[in-house]
């Protein structure tokens, strides 16, 4: 959990727009049901332009 606050802090700070255009943040949360269980999903992510980038866990 720290990682996800820490990765989305850093998101946060880059879509400020201080140094150029802001990033635009993504995030997604979600829930799979499956065989084995339920098990949570999540990513957090920036685009600028044609550039995405993205951390899923």
């Amino acid at each position: 959990m720290k990682v996800v606050a820490a990765l989305l802090a850093l998101v946060l700070v880059a879509s400020c727009g201080a140094d150029g255009a802001p990033l635009r943040p993504s995030a997604n949360l979600g829930i799979n049901i499956g065989p084995n269980g339920i098990s949570p999903s999540a990513s957090v992510g920036a685009s600028k332009g044609p550039v995405k980038v993205s951390v899923g866990l």
